[in-house]
């Protein structure tokens, strides 16, 4: 199958590599990238802190860029949103890890009761990006529980042209897309018109999540697909 990966470029590479083990054709296609901002985050690690928590691979990408000004931190303790993002942090070296299920809300499920004790012997660090979902700072409020929330990198728009989507829709077909942010969907389809969006008809547009997929036009809702789980194991699981 010919697969267009929306994924920023660096976060794309692992995702290209599993779809050829697979067997597939992934085309990539970025519509986003980061600017990162290493600076916050490594005066943040300096200030007082009682846990990590970290809701994208891309935030431990920040972190990996610090090099050795991370190594005292290694061996604090990091909630994780999800797998993808635990994978990444054990990979830069961190080893005291919670992981959730995906979702920020899942991290106060799952660790509500953690963070509010964490919180009252020394604030929570949130290295967070934007945009960003509400659900974990939002429980974190509801705990009462203490937070210094760093933003760690954005995501910004790559200037695409309807041209440029055309192109690769048009001239050769995809048999399905993957969204792994609403972000990444909303900016796709705003330069997604005509004949683009005419080639997507009948294609799988796969989303990581329910939220991802409400970005999606409504011409297409017959096209969604949404993964069992908010992970990419999930997601790949629909081609």
């Amino acid at each position: 199958m010919r697969v267009l990966v929306t994924r920023p470029e660096r976060a794309a590479a692992r995702t290209l590599e599993r779809l050829r083990a697979l067997g597939h054709d992934p085309v990539p296609f970025p519509v986003t990238a980061a600017e990162q901002h290493p600076e916050p985050v490594r005066e943040a690690l300096e200030k007082p802190h009682s846990a990590i928590l970290v809701t994208s691979a891309e935030a431990v990408r920040v972190l990996w860029s610090l090099g050795d000004a991370i190594s005292s931190h290694l061996g604090e303790t990091v909630f994780a949103v999800g797998e993808a993002t635990a994978t990444a942090l054990r990979d830069t070296g961190f080893s005291d890890l919670r992981i959730a299920e995906g979702t920020g809300a899942s991290m106060i499920r799952l660790f509500g009761g953690e963070f509010a004790q964490l919180a009252a012997i020394s604030p929570l660090l949130y290295l967070a990006g934007y945009p960003r979902s509400s659900a974990l700072e939002a429980g974190l409020a509801d705990l009462g529980a203490a937070v210094n929330v760093v933003e760690a990198y954005r995501m910004h728009p790559l200037p695409l042209a309807s041209g440029a989507v055309e192109a690769v829709l048009c001239h050769r077909p995809v048999h399905a897309v993957l969204f792994y942010s609403r972000e990444t969907a909303r900016q796709f389809f705003k330069v997604t018109t005509g004949d683009a969006l005419g080639a997507l008809l009948g294609v799988p547009l796969l989303c990581l999540s329910a939220n991802v997929s409400e970005a999606i036009p409504d011409s297409l809702h017959s096209n969604i697909r949404v993964a069992a789980g908010p992970d990419e194991e999930s997601l790949l699981a629909l081609l």
